[in-house]
């Protein structure tokens, strides 16, 4: 790898300070590829999701890699952290199947949400609201609605791999297990698993790729090419609509958004910082900066035309691969950007291949709920109810409504009202007023 000379060098001991982080160049450089590896997925997956609202898919390519592309290089710059962002697993299925296909609203109006939640970001992150809002939100609650969200992704991973159908009998069912789509999807989660524990760079991209191979060598899907002119973002760019933003529902689904992305994006943060070593006594230098380089990240992802944009769990493996400043971010902001040309690769995806990254992010996400207290029933009810509501009512919003609404209740009729923080009452009286005015 070509080493800079010596003034582009001084030039980026000064933006980053790779000494003072006892690292190099080369090392940041194969940090960001090999972060880039473990996340490409969602320039694939999250097109493939949002174009179900009836949104361009090439738009929506355009916008996922520009968003990411954003969200690194502002991360990378000005914060200085090893931290990739690009948008958020979950809260695109949300974006999709709660709010656009299961409220009727217009992906426009969605993406006006989307806006309005990353403005809502920005403000409380220059104050000690943010703080505020995270400490007093129970650890039992930020747990179940990780896993929740796994398990809602899960449903639309077997839904999209044909494992699962409706069925009027029971509900829902065990597919055709004979169809070429659902083995090939069973293959590719299998391969997925088995890459990931022999610590393969980039299983889930690798696994997309091998069955939309497979698939177009087959007969079962269309082979559009891998290198292409990039597709117009004309479609959705500055397509927000804020027309009946601030009904009731809205107004929920706006607090969803900035909810969600509050838990991930703090979570995210706190733990890549640590495993890096970069946290001070416990606490994150230069939080806000990092706070606004996420939230500056979904309003120019909402402008572009993507759902809201989140730190990645995934820059963990750039971290452990030696990545411990922003030069890592920009590194991978920098492939999001060479990612533009890519885009007759995306459209050759089926959706069966990707519904085993769909169901990997899943069980990746579920697995925070073993540290909650499963002893203690005021806890554990209200964490299993947002857990099984998500996936069982199809809405992300529904799931966290009830863990509220249910925990609140519990202390309250356990004698332990007093143990419950004031932000836990005002959410859950908040979505009860919701339910109680305006229905599910």
């Amino acid at each position: 790898m070509t080493t800079p000379n010596p003034s582009s060098e001084s030039m980026l001991e000064r933006l980053f300070k790779l000494s003072e982080n006892k690292t190099s160049f080369r090392t940041e450089v194969l940090a960001g590829v090999t972060t880039f590896l473990t996340m490409c997925y969602i320039i694939i997956v999250n097109p493939m999701i949002l174009s179900e609202t009836g949104m361009d898919h090439g738009a929506v390519f355009v916008a996922t890699c520009l968003a990411a592309a954003i969200g690194c290089l502002v991360m990378g710059l000005i914060a200085n952290y090893p931290i990739a962002l690009a948008p958020g697993m979950g809260l695109n299925a949300f974006f999709t199947y709660s709010v656009c296909l299961g409220m009727g609203v217009p992906w426009q109006t969605a993406l006006g949400a989307v806006f309005i939640s990353g403005l809502v970001f920005i403000a409380i992150s220059m104050f000690k609201i943010r703080e505020a809002i995270v400490n007093a939100i129970p650890m039992s609650l930020k747990l179940a609605i990780g896993g929740g969200i796994g398990l809602f992704l899960a449903l639309i991973a077997l839904k999209n791999a044909g494992l699962i159908v409706d069925n009027p009998a029971t509900l829902v069912g065990l597919g055709d297990l004979k169809q070429p789509s659902v083995l090939l999807a069973l293959f590719g989660f299998l391969l997925v698993v088995v890459m990931h524990h022999f610590k393969v760079r980039g299983a889930i991209i690798i696994s997309i790729l091998v069955l939309t191979g497979i698939s177009a060598a087959l007969g079962l899907s269309e082979f559009k090419g891998v290198v292409g002119a990039v597709p117009s973002i004309a479609p959705t760019f500055m397509q927000m609509s804020f027309e009946g933003l601030f009904t009731a529902s809205l107004i929920g689904v706006i607090f969803v958004f900035f909810l969600v992305d509050l838990f991930d994006s703090t979570g995210t943060l706190v733990g890549v910082s640590h495993r890096a070593g970069l946290l001070k006594d416990g606490k994150l230098p230069r939080l806000k900066k990092a706070l606004f380089a996420d939230s500056s990240a979904i309003v120019a992802g909402a402008a572009l035309g993507t759902s809201s944009t989140t730190p990645y769990i995934e820059s963990s493996a750039g971290v452990a691969a030696g990545g411990r400043t922003g030069l890592t971010a920009v590194v991978v902001g920098i492939l999001f950007v060479a990612c533009l040309f890519l885009a007759p690769l995306a459209q050759s995806v089926p959706s069966f291949a990707t519904a085993p990254a769909l169901l990997f992010v899943g069980v990746l996400m579920i697995q925070g709920i073993v540290h909650i207290d499963w002893e203690d029933i005021t806890e554990a009810v209200p964490a299993f109810l947002t857990i099984v509501f998500m996936p069982f009512t199809y809405s992300i919003a529904d799931g966290i409504a009830m863990g509220f609404i249910s925990y609140a209740l519990i202390k309250l009729l356990t004698g332990k009202a007093s143990t419950v923080p004031y932000m836990v009452w005002i959410i859950a009286v908040l979505w009860t007023l919701k339910f109680a005015l305006f229905g599910g």
